[in-house]
């Protein structure tokens, strides 16, 4: 299902569950909030990678378990599937994206790019899942599943760099 461009709701600023949902205000951005909200996750992969792949990984887990229930609340409260400024989804999405890359500019800006090309360009299974689940559930696997690609791709740019 698309994103709806409603206006931001004024929650925002006073819900908890809604300010978060909405990446502490970036989503409310009014002109691409899904990009802003990505920029605003990128930051914090500074300090996953400080851990361990394992701890990395724990954190990925309970931000989707707190991302699924922070998105499907904030969608039932303001009544619309998957409101454009909730992006809690793309800071998870970017996050994984970053998992197992390298260390360095470069590879945050790679990460970046790819996981916003897949979230957008939406391609199989990723469009299917943005049609067809719903909830909070739904919000977050195509967003998931968009990192996981550039992932892929991420470690494949790295393993040919490594091959030359």
């Amino acid at each position: 299902m698309t994103e709806s461009r409603s206006p931001t709701p004024p929650s925002v600023w006073r819900n908890p569950i809604h300010f978060l949902a909405f990446g502490f205000g970036s989503g409310a951005m009014p002109k691409a909030p899904g990009t802003w909200g990505t920029l605003v996750g990128l930051p914090f992969v500074l300090l996953w990678q400080q851990l361990p792949p394992g701890g990395y990984a724990a954190v990925l887990v309970v931000a989707t378990l707190l991302g699924i229930w922070l998105c499907h609340r904030t969608a039932a409260d303001l009544g619309v599937h998957d409101h454009g400024g909730i992006v809690w989804d793309e800071f998870v999405g970017v996050w994984i994206a970053l998992w197992l890359a390298p260390p360095g500019w470069l590879w945050l800006l790679g990460g970046f790019v790819l996981f916003r090309l897949f979230d957008i360009w939406k391609p199989w299974p990723i469009r299917w899942v943005d049609r067809k689940v719903g909830g909070g559930f739904g919000i977050m696997l195509d967003d998931i599943l968009a990192g996981f690609m550039a992932l892929l791709a991420l470690l494949a740019i790295e393993w040919l760099l490594l091959l030359g």
